[in-house]
């Protein structure tokens, strides 16, 4: 009998599986190759209604090519998702009580953790995919982490090979700058981690008052000229959002065209409670208009203070610890080392108070910066970290786009790549984390010859000698053949070998018995790990065996022919794998980047768990199967145009009566 009501419940699992059996999704065929590699979803993510959108093209286009007898390659995987995952660990020890922590359990033991989690619980949203009928070849189903316990991983090697190649090329290097430091995971983020949201806030005008009593005469004037506001001053006044980072402060700067400052530019002020005089400056970066005209320049806590700091080869004191706390430092006045940030600005507002310093304090929307997973308020710090230098690589990228190697569809896009790469800054690499890469970075003692009757004696300073030398290389192994070859006395006279620490505890306890040329000479490994977006950069090409020759893939679908993505990742994933696709493979990743819209709610807002907007796609499917849905989003898919579904209107998928629409210039 037949049914006479399709039920895709009933049939569109049996299909799938039919076809994945069949090794239906595998490149057939002696035609033309065409290949598309997926945007790796997160290992800790489910299906949400963007994948959707974002997998449901990317099917399209490879189910259309293998119709056209092309011999097809959809490339699937997951990323690691580096803080993501170790969020979800910690967070699943901190529910299960007792006393075992990431920081009780330790490196080695916490990462053990990480991978049984992954293996039992991460991955999830590939099976998502199936049921959304993706037509991935799942045999080629790769991780940016590799496979554990497998020695020598290909996806590891890849990472690592590209770190050692760009470092002894030069594009890579250990330099101190300024970084989003998330105080609760107690690591640097990328911008893209970043939320700036709108809060009630305070601004608080202090003044500073200046060296030896001296007076100016301030002066006011209106638009037209006219003077509004005379009288002698002792002190200029300054205005901040943050009191506690005053403490840091290494300068106070004016515009140089700013007439009421003009005479005391070159003069000192003394900074309230840290007692310390600090010059007036000029520079270009503040605006006259806005608050006094005067800003305090805190180099080591402010972005916009920083550049400022680097042009008048100003002082930058770092106030904080990791964890947000005021540091333990001699510029930090003893009363408030070891507060909490935020207990330290309530104490430094009221003692400033009681030095008749603070003139008032205004109630103000001010937009602050929060890590989007721990939510806490990121603090610009002042930290070592790796660097890529950015701007060289970015120079054939660029190029790439400009001369049609690759193109952007819609070709507005091209604009947005050009305006990012074109202003690239340093791209910070290193993550102060345990879930990742970890970097091939080893430090050792200073390494000095002395001569002796019969030869080179290698000479080690004890503790009191704390400087490090810095070894890179893809192993300690290397890194040992390398030092081996350099000071071959270590091994022909001394006989001492080079051992790999993990901790510092470690190594100052061996750097501590030094001095005998026979002892064992510590490398202790970098503790960081690479920025998630440096393995998945690799993605079009590590995901086909380079850098083996095992892989026939390699040769035959890189470059890939498309990239399917959404606007908000061309800097932060698109344009890496540009930069690094040509550096190490001589061609551009991909010929054509399809931009795709961006699924919002009725409101324009992006969807987002924290805002209750979103739609699970996965119910969806359920209720309505998943050729309805593929339907619906691919029809609403039009170029130049950005998704929008009312949470409760997606009933129109089976009516036929569309509450989906379209939001561009004008809504239909």
């Amino acid at each position: 009998m037949i049914e006479n009501r399709f039920d895709p419940t009933a049939r569109e699992g049996d299909i799938y599986a039919k076809w994945e059996g069949a090794d239906a999704f595998k490149p057939q065929g002696e035609g033309e190759p065409f290949s598309i590699v997926i945007p790796p979803p997160n290992v800790t993510g489910v299906l949400h209604i963007g994948h959707a959108l974002n997998n449901t093209l990317q099917d399209v286009l490879a189910r259309f090519n293998r119709m056209q007898g092309k011999r097809v390659l959809w490339q699937p995987g997951t990323d690691h998702a580096g803080i993501a995952t170790q969020m979800v660990v910690e967070r699943q020890l901190a529910e299960a009580g007792g006393n075992e922590s990431r920081a009780s359990l330790g490196r080695e033991t916490f990462i053990e953790r990480v991978w049984e989690w992954k293996e039992q619980s991460g991955g999830q949203i590939m099976q998502q995919l199936r049921r959304l009928g993706a037509s991935c070849d799942w045999s080629r189903e790769k991780f940016t982490m590799g496979e554990k316990g497998v020695e020598d991983d290909q996806m590891v090697a890849a990472v690592t090979k590209v770190f050692v190649d760009l470092y002894n090329d030069g594009l890579i290097y250990r330099d101190k700058r300024l970084v989003n430091w998330d105080p609760h995971f107690q690591t640097a983020i990328s911008d893209l981690e970043v939320e700036n949201r709108e809060v009630k806030g305070h601004f608080w005008h202090f003044k500073y008052p200046l060296e030896n009593g001296e007076t100016y005469t301030y002066v006011e004037k209106d638009a037209d000229g006219n003077v509004i506001l005379e009288e002698e001053r002792d002190y200029i006044s300054i205005a901040t959002t943050r009191p506690e980072t005053m403490l840091g402060d290494g300068a106070v700067a004016v515009h140089p065209s700013d007439e009421r400052y003009a005479p005391i530019v070159g003069k000192r002020v003394l900074l309230p409670l840290a007692d310390r005089y600090i010059p007036i400056i000029a520079d270009e970066h503040p605006d006259p208009d806005f608050g006094s005209g005067a800003v305090k320049i805190t180099g080591a806590h402010d972005f916009n203070d920083h550049m400022v700091a680097k042009r008048h080869d100003l002082p930058m004191y770092i106030l904080m610890d990791e964890k947000g706390a005021m540091a333990d430092a001699e510029h930090v006045p003893e009363k408030y080392r070891g507060m909490d940030r935020f207990e330290a600005r309530k104490a430094v507002v009221a003692d400033i108070d009681a030095l008749g310093l603070l003139i008032e304090v205004e109630d103000k929307k001010i937009m602050q910066p929060f890590g989007d997973r721990s939510n806490a308020v990121i603090e610009p710090m002042l930290t070592d970290q790796w660097y890529v230098d950015a701007k060289k690589l970015a120079k054939p990228a660029i190029a790439a786009v400009e001369d049609g190697r690759t193109r952007f569809v819609p070709k507005n896009w091209e604009k947005t790549y050009f305006e990012w790469m074109r202003n690239i800054e340093p791209w910070c690499i290193s993550r102060q984390l345990w879930w990742g890469h970890r970097i091939p970075a080893w430090f050792g003692p200073v390494i000095t010859l002395a001569k002796a009757s019969d030869g080179n004696i290698v000479v080690f300073p004890g503790p009191e000698a704390p400087e490090r030398e810095l070894f890179v290389g893809e192993s300690v192994f290397e890194i040992s053949d390398a030092l081996k070859e350099t000071y071959g006395a270590v091994v022909s006279v001394t006989g001492a070998k080079f051992v790999e620490v993990d901790t510092p505890e470690e190594y100052r306890a061996m750097l501590a018995g030094l001095g005998d040329e026979h002892h064992n000479i510590p490398l202790m490994r970098d503790t960081d790990v690479l920025d998630t977006w440096f393995s998945s950069g690799l993605w079009p090409f590590s995901t086909m065996g380079w850098p083996g020759n095992d892989d026939p893939a390699l040769k035959e679908f890189y470059p890939t022919s498309v990239l399917v993505t959404a606007f908000d990742i061309i800097f932060f994933w698109v344009a890496r794998m540009m930069m690094q696709g040509l550096h190490f493979m001589g061609e551009v990743p991909f010929k054509d980047v399809y931009i795709h819209a961006l699924v919002r709610d009725e409101k324009g807002q992006k969807m987002s768990k924290s805002k209750g907007n979103v739609i699970d796609p996965t119910e969806l499917v359920d209720e309505y199967g998943a050729d309805a849905l593929r339907m619906t989003l691919t029809a609403m898919a039009a170029q130049g145009a950005t998704s929008s579904c009312r949470s409760s209107g997606w009933k129109a998928i089976a009516t036929s009566r569309p509450s989906c629409g379209m939001r561009s210039a004008s809504r239909r």
